[in-house]
């Protein structure tokens, strides 16, 4: 059952992240991108997680955590990007 789930909520995020892809090429404008961008690496967090869980291994965490943190840093510097102009002033 558990097996049934997993496969279920992999295909589902999966989509989730191509309709992402989706917004995040066809935005209207750069702040729909960027919240695009932003959720299209949760949903990368949740696939590395859901597969760590189908193989039963606890290896993918860290590399959750690693995109977890750039995932934030450039969310940051693209919000300041679009509120300045520059990242670093």
């Amino acid at each position: 059952m558990i097996d049934t789930v997993l496969y279920l909520t992999i295909g589902m995020v999966t989509l989730a992240a191509l309709l992402n892809v989706y917004r995040l090429i066809k935005g209207p404008d750069a702040p729909d991108r960027v919240l695009a961008l932003d959720t299209l690496y949760i949903n990368a967090i949740a696939l590395i997680i859901l597969l760590g869980i189908t193989l039963g291994t606890r290896m993918y965490l860290e590399s959750a955590l690693l995109i977890a943190v750039m995932g934030f840093v450039g969310t940051v510097a693209l919000a300041k990007y679009l509120k300045r102009g520059s990242v670093i002033e």
